[in-house]
């Protein structure tokens, strides 16, 4: 069976990790995509308040199959 998929680019955050941070990303595009099947982090930053990690951010490349057209 060929598949054929779309890529997008989404940012996740989170105030406990990077990890979770990408898995709020994923949940996320899970609510408003489907047949999502993988994800790639392309990018990992954080924001820092008075010297303190406050907040952790990742890009996350979403990829999610195209259904196919009844012919």
């Amino acid at each position: 069976m060929e598949r054929t998929y779309k890529k997008i680019e989404i940012v996740g955050s989170s105030e406990k990790s990077f990890a979770e941070a990408t898995k709020n990303a994923v949940a996320k595009a899970c609510q408003s995509l489907r047949n999502v099947d993988w994800f790639e982090v392309s990018e990992m930053r954080g924001l820092v308040e008075k010297g303190t990690v406050k907040e952790f951010q990742v890009t996350v490349k979403i990829g999610f199959r195209l259904e196919e057209q009844p012919t």
